[in-house]
């Protein structure tokens, strides 16, 4: 059965998709099965990457990001959709080896605003696994 415009999540702002609050994997492939245009597909692909790259991550939607972390409320990695970028936060992104090129007002925090075609799946995956091993953000 296919969804019709009523059953989709209403986008925000830029095309965020607005996802009720929720942890596990579910509320996470809402979010990315509601991202618009190319972005629900590498917003797939992220995920796979992240979800191969470190076995047992856990994963939450919250304010209208998906989160990954190693335990409930740490989380090393948030996803944010705009208009023409999807929005990647490492949170303690500045102690990554190279640190990722977009930087922020707050400290240790890292962005990578990733356009369409430009996923570098290797570097994406190396900065996954050494996001994994840093205490994490509490949220």
């Amino acid at each position: 059965m296919s969804k019709t415009p009523a059953d989709q999540p209403k986008l925000l702002s830029g095309g965020n998709p607005q996802i009720a609050k929720g942890y596990g994997d579910a509320p996470v492939q809402a979010y990315i099965d509601a991202m618009p245009g190319w972005k629900s597909e590498v917003g797939r692909r992220l995920d796979e990457i992240v979800t191969r790259a470190v076995p047992g991550v856990q994963k939450a939607v919250k304010w209208n990001s998906p989160l990954y972390g190693m335990e409930k409320d740490r989380w090393f990695l948030g996803v944010h959709v705009f208009e023409k970028y999807i929005k990647l936060a490492f949170f303690m992104g500045s102690e990554l080896d190279p640190p990722p090129p977009d930087p922020s007002k707050q400290q240790h925090v890292r962005y990578l605003n990733l356009r369409e075609g430009e996923l570098d799946e290797a570097q994406f995956e190396d900065w996954v696994k050494q996001a994994s091993r840093l205490p994490g953000e509490k949220m």
